[in-house]
């Protein structure tokens, strides 16, 4: 590796402004001043956009930022998009430049891959999330937090690379120096280099650590410790799949050393999910092209399966998928203490049964295919503590929103930490809706999100796999255990809240809009909203509105998506099919679509508006319309007023109490409140 690394090309400060953005990309050299606010919270599918993410090769690098969203506009209030198809990659930029929280969002890492197709070698920000700031690293992309390294390489100056290596743990610092982490992985199945492992006396610890330690056969793992640690699952899908076998290829079968064998095949599944309603989406009119590209995802990993005759959960007859891989991973696979890996950034989903699961990229699934094991930084944790109990009508996608929105989360101090839930409200939770809070760990940038068994625990896998697990006396907290932070939460204050659109920070308190936002799209599904628990919550809305003769809004669009085949049986022995249909809902096969922007459900048009039960809201995520976020309950109560709306505000309306802060006639056209 070298000793020193000199700026080769150009700088690309990631600007809130289109202006500087387009004068930059048209070849004009900008000071920092001349650039302006940088542009925070940049998420990856700004970076690289859902659709571009059907290539995984160096194509990506044509792609590179043109979901990026600037909000310098006063004409046009949702942003613009300054940065077009190949105007990165032309203009030989080395360096890109952003503020805080770099990267956040999902585990793709076609986001960094992109960059460095297109030619930057060098990332500054101010904060990166933690998967995009390891995806850097498995690739070689050298990265910095420390923004005076921009004006020393703009002086001509040789920085040594050091100064790249100081957000490095020992691992991460080694991996880079090795060129990635194939590279360190060929040194390590060489001989020639081994992992650390943590050599700590015995001590408390938090059951997060605890599993780690487990995993690890040690007596004690500590904050700070970086393991490769071993994982009892390991998953992925088709959106990832077919990159990590490229990967995978080019790194050992194509440089001459033969095909490598995969550790464990029967721990490693696979999943179609992700695309599998592409083809229905705005009627068929998807360019072919893009059809084509997603059926070859689906081929790529379908031949990896057969070839190492892995478990795949595919396609179904008629269309949509087995289930959501989180969906099936919590139904079939998960167990309290195991760790589990996933490429997708909501693998923390698995967490609401106390199993330590989080998210890796593209590089780390195919090196977990061929160790067993994945890197790990133990992380502090962050106890959320959840007194008292959620009022009658208010979820745990409620309680998410609220997290997501205050500052210690916000402000992205909680990044790449385990994330625990606790307290008498938790206790009262069932598990549907505490893989709610574990699955949105994701939005708050923590590294996995955990509930501690209990007796929730053992009555859901005794439900669903007629499992007689038994708690073990290990499955809790040490009463000396250290904690990083903790939040304190009276869940008796909290309400039915909604994110404005571009953010799931952007909470908002339901009964705090300042007018009725009319909305053209309602959509429940998602990994976030379409387990059991969800439906049963838009069931519940829909009954009651049939029995007082209200039916989906005329000119609203309302899709539920079932979350497995398993929850589309359940819902069947229910009745709750009836109930949908009779409402005028439209029922789509279990799968991720439109949360990825890849089904019914996602918006077609900028001026739609959306309300949807996903756990994601990033411009360009589902589509080019307003999407907002609310809980499964705020949905279908949405749908059937044909406006953002509360269940209980729609209750009391029905009763001739008018809702606070709600008008009788909802405008034409959708309204954001300030923020």
């Amino acid at each position: 590796m070298q000793t020193t690394v000199r700026l080769t090309g150009r700088v690309l400060w990631l600007s809130d402004s289109a202006e500087a953005m387009t004068r930059q990309l048209a070849g004009e050299d900008l000071t920092r001043a001349d650039a302006g606010t940088l542009r925070d919270q940049i998420s990856t599918d700004e970076m690289t956009p859902a659709w571009a993410c059907l290539t995984f090769d160096d194509t990506l690098g044509d792609y590179v930022y043109v979901g990026l969203r600037c909000n310098d506009s006063a004409a046009d209030p949702a942003g613009v998009f300054p940065v077009k198809p190949k105007s990165v990659r032309s203009g030989g930029f080395a360096l890109s430049v952003s503020g805080t929280r770099r990267g956040k969002g999902s585990s793709r890492e076609a986001s960094p891959f992109a960059e460095w197709c297109a030619g930057i070698r060098l990332v500054i920000a101010d904060s990166l999330e933690r998967i995009y700031a390891q995806n850097c690293q498995n690739l070689g992309l050298l990265t910095s937090t420390d923004q005076s390294l921009v004006e020393r390489l703009l002086a001509g100056e040789a920085v040594p690379v050091e100064a790249f290596l100081e957000d490095c743990d020992v691992l991460g610092e080694a991996i880079v120096r090795s060129g990635g982490l194939f590279g360190y992985t060929r040194r390590r199945l060489a001989g020639e280099i081994v992992p650390p492992r943590p050599a700590h006396a015995p001590g408390p610890m938090t059951y997060g650590e605890k599993i780690i330690a487990r995993a690890l056969g040690v007596a004690r793992v500590r904050a700070g410790d970086a393991v490769f640690v071993p994982a009892d699952w390991r998953f992925s899908h088709e959106y990832v799949t077919p990159m990590a076998v490229s990967f995978l290829h080019h790194a050992f079968e194509a440089s001459g050393g033969g095909a490598p064998s995969l550790h464990d095949p029967a721990s490693i599944l696979c999943f179609e999910d992700h695309l599998t309603h592409l083809d229905a989406m705005t009627g068929g009119n998807r360019p072919p092209a893009l059809i084509e590209a997603a059926h070859q995802l689906g081929a790529v990993q379908r031949d990896f399966c057969a070839k190492h005759q892995l478990r795949l959960h595919g396609r179904i007859p008629g269309g949509g998928s087995e289930g959501i891989c989180h969906a099936i991973m919590l139904e079939r696979y998960a167990l309290p203490g195991q760790v589990v890996v996933g490429t997708d950034s909501h693998t923390p989903h698995c967490g609401a049964i106390g199993a330590f699961a989080f998210g890796v990229g593209a590089t780390e699934m195919a090196n977990a295919w061929l160790t067993g094991d994945a890197r790990l930084v133990v992380p502090g944790t962050c106890l959320v503590h959840l007194r008292s109990q959620l009022p009658a009508g208010v979820g745990a996608k409620d309680l998410a929103l609220h997290l997501l929105h205050l500052p210690y989360i916000r402000d992205g101090r909680a990044i790449g930490q385990i994330i625990e839930f606790a307290g008498e409200a938790v206790a009262h939770l069932s598990t549907d809706e505490r893989a709610t809070l574990t699955n949105m760990v994701a939005e708050i940038g923590g590294l996995t999100g955990l509930v501690v068994p209990d007796a929730e625990t053992v009555r859901y896998l005794n439900e669903r796999r007629g499992s007689a697990m038994a708690l073990e006396p290990w499955m809790t907290n040490d009463a000396q255990a250290s904690y990083a932070h903790v939040i304190e939460i009276d869940c008796a204050r909290v309400g039915a809240m909604v994110a404005s659109p571009g953010d799931p920070g952007n909470g908002v308190a339901l009964n705090a809009l300042a007018a009725p936002v009319r909305i053209d799209i309602a959509y429940g599904g998602s990994c976030t909203g379409s387990k059991r628990d969800d439906l049963r919550a838009c069931h519940d809305v829909l009954a009651w509105g049939l029995s007082r003769g209200m039916h989906v809004a005329d000119g609203v669009r309302f899709y539920l998506q079932y979350g497995s085949e398993d929850v589309r049986t359940w819902c069947e022995s229910q009745g709750y099919t009836d109930v949908f249909e009779a409402a005028g809902v439209t029922l789509l096969s279990p799968g991720c679509g439109a949360c990825v922007n890849a089904g019914p459900g996602a918006s077609s048009n900028a001026s739609d508006v959306v309300i949807s039960a996903q756990n994601r809201n990033f411009p360009g995520r589902s589509g080019p319309g307003q999407m907002w976020l609310g809980s499964p309950a705020t949905v279908a109560a949405s749908a059937l007023a044909g406006y953002i709306v509360g269940f209980d505000q729609l209750q009391r309306s029905a009763r001739g109490v008018p809702p606070a802060r709600l008008a009788s006639n909802h405008p034409a056209g959708g309204h954001l409140p300030a923020r």
